[in-house]
């Protein structure tokens, strides 16, 4: 019996040593034209996070394929998955790219009223000639994201026919299968498709929400962050009228208070 209880506390150690092995403190540097200082660097795949220093410098613990997220007022969200090579040099270096804003509206030249047929026929404009015009087909639909472009290509091609076999072979859609890169591109359209909501939830209703469930501005993107975690975050929110998102944000803040309660007892 104390030989057995003996083994499991061996086994305990040496499996605690190797996950706290794989975990590695991290060294990181922003760069872009704007401030890089109090820029929120977020651990999803932990749940923790950190803020950068003035000249953008942050250090932050991780392990082989989290997913680190980049957030902040003046530039746009970036996600990086840390790669061996992240842990290998123990860096990671990462150039944000300048959120642009809209500007005050102007208004130039002649007032459109919102009617259609008046605003044609007081506007100079000449419409675009586009490929109905032609006789020929296009897309029409929401134009695809720079992940879902590469999706497609991955996923997508040529077949080419085996004569006397009797069956044709997508060679790039196999190809990319196997090497794994059609599997890395549907979790990135699946992740930026996530963050988009997730960020359109929070412009439009975390300022009133967070007057009616008060909660320290720093922690904010954390809760935000810990909603999309949920297995039903798009089911729950995607298409959702506001009352129902509300619903499962305050669903979500009594968990996560709870959560926070534990960690610090």
């Amino acid at each position: 019996m104390k030989k057995d209880k003996l083994a499991i506390i061996l086994w305990l150690v040496v499996g605690l040593r190797v996950s706290y092995a794989q975990m590695t403190e991290l060294s990181g540097q922003l760069k872009s034209s704007e401030s890089v200082e109090g820029i929120h660097v977020i651990n999803k795949s932990r749940k923790q996070f950190t803020t950068t220093n003035s000249v953008g410098e942050f250090k932050i613990h991780a392990m082989l394929n989290d997913t680190l997220v980049f957030s902040s007022l003046q530039h746009k969200l970036v996600s990086l998955i840390i790669s061996e090579e992240n842990i290998a040099s123990n860096s990671i270096l990462v150039n944000l790219e300048p959120q642009i804003n809209a500007l005050d509206e102007v208004v130039v030249g002649k007032v459109l009223t919102g009617d259609l047929s008046s605003d044609i026929s007081n506007s100079n404009a000449k419409p675009k000639i586009n490929f109905y015009d032609v006789g020929i087909p296009g897309y029409t639909g929401k134009p695809k994201t720079q992940s879902e472009r590469r999706l497609y290509e991955a996923d997508n091609g040529k077949s080419l026919a085996f004569y006397g076999i009797g069956f044709g072979l997508n060679v790039n859609k196999v190809l990319n299968a196997v090497s794994g890169r059609t599997k890395k591109l549907k979790q990135r359209v699946k992740l930026e498709a996530v963050e988009e909501l997730l960020y359109g939830i929070k412009a439009r209703l975390g300022k009133d929400f967070f007057k009616a469930r008060p909660l320290d501005k720093d922690l904010q993107m954390e809760f935000f962050y810990f909603c999309s975690e949920d297995q039903f975050f798009m089911l729950r929110c995607k298409d959702r009228s506001d009352i129902e998102i509300i619903q499962f944000l305050n669903q979500k803040m009594n968990e996560y208070l709870v959560n926070r309660a534990e960690e610090k007892d």
